[in-house]
C-alpha cells in the first residue's frame, strides 16, 4: 500500500559531502561455529548440548573441515548475521545480484530526501584498465588522471544534487526527482545472510591468495566484503579457518 501523500521540504543547506569509504557494522548475530556442529552432529547423534558439541576441539575442527572440504553445505546454514551497509549504489546493485540467502531493505529515495553524500575514488583507487574483458588488470592512474576524475565527478554531482532541490523545491514527488541523482550516491541498507551464503559472496567480490578459483570483483564491492569478512571471522573462526584452508570456496 502507498504511503500518505506529503509535499517536501526541501534541505536547501545541505552541501555535497563525498568520501572514498564505505561502512560496515555489524548490528545482530546469531552466528557460532557450534550452530555449524550442532546442525551436522544431528543427522548422526540427535540433540546435542553445546557442552557436549565443545568438549572436543579437535573433533570439531576436524568435523567442520570435512564439512568444508568435501561441501556438505547446509550445516553452514543454521547462523545469522546482519549487517548495516553505506555504500554508493553501484556497488548495491553489483551487491544484490546475490540473492539466495541473503535479505535486504535498502533506505528509500520515494519517502526521504536523499543526502547530498556522494563517491570520489581515492588516491590508491587504480583507474586504468589495460587488456581485453575476461583478461585484464586494473593499474594506477596518474595525477593528472586523478584530478580529471576528482574535478568531472564532483561538478556532476553538484549539479545533479542541485537539479533535485530544485524540483523538490518546485514540488515534485521525491519518487520522481530522485531521478537525476547518479550511482556514485551514498545509500544504506541492512543486509543479513548466513554463513554459506556469506562465503559464496566473498568467494566472488574479493581478492585472496589463498583462492582456488580467481576473481576479480570491483574495488568498491570488495571494500565492503572485506569487512563483512572480518566481523565474519571473530564469530566463527573454525569455519573461516576450514573456509581458508580450502581454497575460499563455499560448500
Amino acid at each position: 500500500m502507498e504511503g500518505p501523500s506529503v509535499t517536501p521540504t526541501p534541505n536547501e543547506t545541505a552541501k555535497p559531502h563525498f568520501r572514498s569509504d564505505v561502512t560496515v557494522e555489524l548490528v545482530k548475530h546469531t552466528a557460532s561455529d557450534s550452530d555449524v556442529l550442532w546442525a551436522a552432529r544431528v543427522s548422526t547423534a540427535g540433540e546435542q548440548s553445546l557442552e557436549e558439541l565443545n568438549k572436543d576441539p579437535e573433533r570439531s575442527k576436524g568435523l567442520i573441515n570435512y564439512l568444508m572440504r568435501d561441501r556438505h553445505g547446509s550445516p553452514f546454514e543454521h547462523n545469522s548475521m546482519t549487517f548495516f551497509i553505506s555504500a554508493p549504489i553501484f556497488v548495491f546493485r553489483e551487491f544484490m545480484r546475490h540473492r539466495v540467502g541473503w535479505s535486504y531493505n535498502e533506505e528509500s529515495g520515494r519517502y526521504r530526501e536523499l543526502e547530498p553524500v556522494f563517491y570520489l575514488p581515492g588516491g590508491e583507487r587504480k583507474l586504468v584498465q589495460q587488456g581485453r574483458p575476461g583478461k585484464y588488470e586494473f593499474v594506477a592512474g596518474t595525477p593528472k588522471q586523478h584530478q580529471t576524475v576528482t574535478e568531472a565527478m564532483e561538478a556532476a554531482y553538484r549539479r545533479s544534487y542541485e537539479a533535485y532541490q530544485d524540483m523538490l523545491a518546485a514540488g515534485v514527488a521525491r519518487e520522481v526527482a530522485r531521478a537525476v541523482l547518479p550511482v556514485g550516491l551514498y545509500s544504506s541498507m541492512y543486509a543479513t545472510c548466513n554463513a554459506r551464503s556469506l562465503m559464496h559472496f566473498l568467494g566472488l567480490r574479493t581478492q585472496h591468495e589463498l583462492a582456488k578459483v580467481p576473481s576479480f570483483p570491483q574495488r568498491e564491492i570488495e571494500m565492503v566484503g572485506e569487512q563483512m569478512e572480518a566481523h565474519w571471522a571473530k564469530l566463527m573462526p573454525l569455519t573461516y579457518a576450514a573456509f581458508n584452508n580450502n581454497g575460499r570456496v563455499a560448500p
